[in-house]
Parts: C-alpha cells; structure tokens; sequence
C-alpha cells in the first residue's frame, strides 16, 4: 500500500477503539441469538511482513549468497467463539511476546457484549490470575492445560487439569485453528505495512473483514 494513498492515511488515522465499535456492532447483527454462554477459545497466529518464502531465504543461503537478516514477525491474537465462528475479540503486536497477561482484557471484552460459559486456551495462558479471572469475574469453566515445567507446583484447579485433563472438551480449542486459517486463505496472510503501528492496524482489519464475510453468510 503506497504511502502516498488516500487509503493509507486512512489507515494511519485509524484507531484500535474504532475497530472495536465497528465489530461489536458486527457481533451484535450476527443472526441468531446465543440460547447459551458461548463456548471460546483463544489462541494467537503469525503474520508475515513480507512476501518472501523462507524457501527462498533456505535457497539463497544454501547457494553461499549473502543471507538475509530475519525480522519481527506480527503476533495476531483473538478470541474466537467456536460454535459459530467469529471473531469476537481481537489484538495485534509485535512479536515473539508471552500473551498470557492478555487473556483477562480480550476475553473480558468479549464477555461484555456475548455470555460466555467456557474458556478453551493452550499452556501459554496457564496462570493462576488467569484461572481466578474466568472462575470469579466472568463464571466460567476454563480449560487451560498446565505448564510442563519441573519449577512450575501446579496446585488447585490447575494440578487437576495436569491429572485429569478434559481433552474431549479440549479438543474444540482447534475449531480457532479454522478461522485463522480462513482468513489467511481468504484474505490474506501479511500484514506488509512499513510501521509496526501500520501492521497491527491492518492484522485488525483483517479480523473485521471476516466478521463482515460471516455475517453475509445465510444463518445455518
């Protein structure tokens, strides 16, 4: 997107807080209503920040050429609710960064406008503060697998969920590996702004115009 376009500094003068208005409302005329506390997981994808395959980076550096110097890649997280496949909160930044802070915020949001009844995430979000926020603020069961680390004394909720781990339940946590990969396969799988403000805006936008593609589709 050149810099010098009417689309681009549209981009720039986009806000985070706009791109939340915008897909509430689009959650809020989803057809259908929820008969029960929704069923969400939340899990994080990547995005590239330019078109180059890292074959071609395996090639130029197999052949002695001059190799390329890696960059930041963009970290999209979302909560996505399972059932009926979208999007119901979402945040973008740079990346590697450890996300499990951010689960109360995202989730607490989604909670806001959509009853939710269970929290499906992967062992990156395992803390206790994590556990306590859905139990307490939102009451909902939450399915978080426990860290594998000898330094890590599960206890509590968390020392069951070592021992007696609900895999079956679990197991729709991969439902958000569909929607990531939709998207990608959609619309796109980039995120090739020159600033990283300009890339975490357009990750943004990507969540919205799914909303927006599942929203046109006829109510099942």
């Amino acid at each position: 997107m050149p810099d010098y376009t009417t689309l681009y500094r549209f981009l720039a003068r986009l806000s985070e807080q706009d791109v939340t208005r915008v897909m509430l409302e689009i959650v809020r005329r989803m057809p259908g209503r929820w008969r029960s506390p929704a069923t969400v997981a939340v899990d994080a994808t990547g995005l590239a920040q330019a078109a180059v395959s890292s074959y071609f980076i395996r090639c130029v550096e197999h052949f002695g050429q001059k190799q390329r110097t890696w960059k930041h890649w963009l970290k999209w997280l979302a909560v996505v609710d399972v059932e009926r496949q979208v999007i119901l909160a979402q945040s973008a930044r740079q990346a590697p960064w450890n996300d499990c802070a951010t689960l109360p915020l995202l989730v607490g949001q989604a909670h806001a406008h959509t009853p939710i009844g269970c929290v499906l995430a992967d062992a990156e979000f395992d803390s206790e503060r994590n556990h306590t926020f859905c139990r307490e603020q939102i009451q909902a069961n939450r399915v978080i697998p426990a860290k594998r680390r000898s330094s890590c004394r599960a206890s509590g909720v968390r020392l069951e969920m070592r021992e007696n781990f609900p895999a079956e339940q679990y197991g729709k946590r991969s439902l958000i590996e569909t929607v990531f990969s939709a998207v990608k396969r959609k619309l796109s799988c980039r995120a090739p702004g020159r600033t990283i403000h300009t890339q975490c805006r357009q990750a943004l936008l990507l969540g919205l115009a799914f909303n927006i593609y599942r929203l046109r589709l006829p109510a099942s």
